[in-house]
């Protein structure tokens, strides 16, 4: 059995009034492959900043995001080769 391993880095930025938070998640694959996704949280301008607030939900739209990108990749990825064994026949 293989064993591989992926890792996924989040970078985090707050605005300057702590009102909306950008995460740029970016995956790096052996295979030489570069994948990143945004995601972004905004504060109400009624709630009081609590940061790890807007890190939580920026981080996470961006993994789901990532995540969404890698499923098409993996099915676009199925598309071709099994297009590639339907042109053999």
């Amino acid at each position: 059995m293989q064993f591989k391993r992926w890792t996924v880095e989040i970078f985090l930025n707050e605005d300057d009034n702590d009102d909306v938070t950008t995460a740029t998640a970016v995956l790096h694959t052996p295979g030489g492959r570069r994948h990143e996704s945004v995601g972004r949280a905004r504060r109400n301008p009624a709630d009081r900043p609590v940061p790890d607030i807007g890190d939580e939900l920026a981080a996470g739209r961006a993994l789901s995001d990532l995540g969404a990108k890698l499923i098409g990749d993996g099915a676009q990825d199925v598309a071709q080769i099994a297009g590639a064994a339907y042109d053999t026949y």
